[in-house]
C-alpha cells in the first residue's frame, strides 16, 4: 500500500474510533449525573459517576501509554475498548438494573479506562501521519467527535426505553455494542515504523522535559480547557433539570455543546499553521470567559445554548492547541512518558471538577459556579503571553523545540 494512502487510512480509521469513543463519554457526561441523582439519596453526589469516570482515566493514562509503549497502539487501543469500554457499559448497564448506585459508578470507572487509552487517538495520529499533515491529523481525529455531537446525546435520550423495565439501562448497552465496533475498526490500525523510537535515540529525563516553556503552557492549556469544560458540561444537565427543562432540552443542549467542541476540528490545524498557537490558545482562553459571562446573564434555553457553544469551541482551541504544542517537546524515545505526564495532569484536574461539579452546583449556583472558572481562564491568558514574550525574546538557534525557535 502507498505510504499516503496508508496514511490516509490509519486516520480514517482513529477518525471513526474517536467518534465511537466520544459517543461513549458524551452519553455519560449528559447521562450519568442525572441517574446519579436517582440512584443517590444524597445530591450532593449525584455527579459522583462522572467523578469515577474521570478517575479511571487518571489512573489509567499514564500506565496505557507505558502499556502502549511496549506492545503498540493497535493493541493498547483494542484492550482499552475491550475492558473499558465493552466492560464497563455492561457494569454500568447492571447498576442501574440493581438499582446500585455504587456498581453504577463501578461500571463509570471502567469507562474511565475506556477512556485513559482513547485519548491516544489523537497522539496515534501524530504517529501515523507525515509531519507537514501533523497538527491537521489531530484535528481530523478530534472532529470524529462531530457525529458524537448528535448521537451522543441523542443515545442518552433516546435509548433510554430501550430495554423494559430497566429505564436509562439503554444507553449503556449502545456503549458496550459501539466498544464492539471499535475493536473491529482499531484491529485494522497499522502504525509505520516511523512512529517507534529510532534505534539509540537518546531520552531525556522528565525533569529535562519539564523546564521548557511549551512543555508547561501545553499542559496548562490543556488541563484548564478539560477542567473548565468538564465542570461546566457536567452541572449544566442538573442545572437544566432544575429549571425545570426537559431531558430533549437537555440533550439539545449538549448536541451544540459538543458540535462545539468538534467540529472546529476541521480548521483548528489550519488556523495554528497560519496563526501560530499562542494566538489560538488566547482565543480559547477568551472563548471560555465569554461562556462564563453568558452565563450569568440569564437562565434560559437561549443562554445556556450560547454559553455551552462558546464552552465548546474554547476547550477546543485549549486543547487542540496543548496538543500541537505538545508533540513539539518530544522525541519518540520520549513519547510515552510525556504523552502519558500530561493526560495524568489533565485528567486527574478533570477528575477533581467532575467531583465537585455537583458540590459546586448545589452549593454556590450556576451563576457563580461560572464566575468561579474566570480566573482559570486568566492563568491560560498570562501563561501564553509570557510564553511569547520569552520566546519572541530567545536568539534564534538556541531552541531544543521547533516552537520555541
Amino acid at each position: 500500500m502507498k505510504p499516503v494512502r496508508r496514511e490516509k487510512r490509519n486516520v480514517a480509521i482513529l477518525v471513526t474510533s474517536q467518534a465511537l469513543f466520544i459517543i461513549a463519554m458524551v452519553t455519560v457526561m449528559t447521562l450519568s449525573g442525572v441517574v446519579g441523582q436517582q440512584l443517590s439519596t444524597d445530591p450532593g453526589l449525584a455527579t459522583l459517576p462522572i467523578a469515577m469516570m474521570m478517575l479511571g482515566t487518571v489512573v489509567s493514562t499514564l500506565p496505557a501509554s507505558l502499556y502502549m509503549k511496549r506492545v503498540g497502539r493497535r493493541r493498547g487501543f483494542i484492550t482499552g475498548a475491550s475492558l473499558g469500554g465493552v466492560g464497563g457499559g455492561l457494569v454500568s448497564f447492571a447498576g442501574i438494573a440493581t438499582g446500585s448506585f455504587w456498581l453504577f459508578c463501578a461500571g463509570n470507572l471502567l469507562l474511565g479506562l475506556y477512556q485513559g487509552f482513547a485519548m491516544y487517538y489523537r497522539f496515534a495520529a501524530v504517529d501515523v501521519a507525515s509531519p507537514a499533515f501533523r497538527s491537521r491529523a489531530i484535528s481530523f481525529v478530534l472532529a470524529g467527535g462531530v457525529v458524537a455531537a448528535f448521537l451522543g446525546p441523542w443515545n442518552a435520550s433516546a435509548a433510554k426505553e430501550l430495554i423494559a423495565g430497566v429505564p436509562s439501562g439503554g444507553p449503556y448497552l449502545v456503549i458496550a455494542t459501539l466498544a464492539l465496533l471499535a475493536i473491529g475498526m482499531l484491529s485494522q490500525l497499522r502504525v509505520p515504523p516511523s512512529g517507534e523510537p529510532l534505534p539509540g535515540e537518546r531520552s531525556r529525563s522528565m525533569a529535562a522535559i519539564a523546564v521548557q516553556r511549551s512543555f508547561r503552557v501545553a499542559v496548562l492549556a490543556g488541563a484548564v480547557g478539560y477542567t473548565v469544560m468538564t465542570l461546566v458540561m457536567t452541572a449544566t444537565p442538573l442545572a437544566m433539570r432544575a429549571q425545570g427543562f426537559e431531558m430533549g432540552q437537555v440533550a439539545f443542549i449538549m448536541q451544540w455543546h459538543v458540535l462545539g467542541m468538534f467540529a472546529p476540528s476541521f480548521i483548528t490545524g489550519s488556523l495554528i499553521a497560519r496563526f501560530g498557537v499562542d494566538r489560538i490558545l488566547l482565543t480559547g482562553a477568551a472563548l471560555l470567559a465569554g461562556s462564563a459571562a453568558v452565563a450569568v446573564m440569564g437562565l434560559s434555553i437561549a443562554h445556556f445554548w450560547i454559553s455551552l457553544v462558546l464552552l465548546g469551541i474554547g476547550w477546543n482551541f485549549l486543547f487542540v492547541g496543548g496538543s500541537a504544542l505538545l508533540s513539539s517537546v518530544h522525541n519518540e524515545a520520549e513519547r510515552g512518558k510525556v504523552q502519558g505526564i500530561n493526560d495524568l495532569v489533565i485528567f486527574s484536574l478533570v477528575a477533581i471538577g467532575a467531583l465537585l461539579a455537583g458540590q459546586l452546583l448545589h452549593r454556590l449556583g450556576w451563576e457563580a459556579l461560572n464566575l468561579a472558572m474566570l480566573p482559570l481562564a486568566l492563568l491560560v491568558t498570562l501563561a501564553t503571553l509570557w510564553f511569547r514574550w520569552s520566546t519572541a525574546r530567545q536568539p534564534a538557534g538556541t531552541s531544543s523545540s521547533p516552537t520555541e525557535s
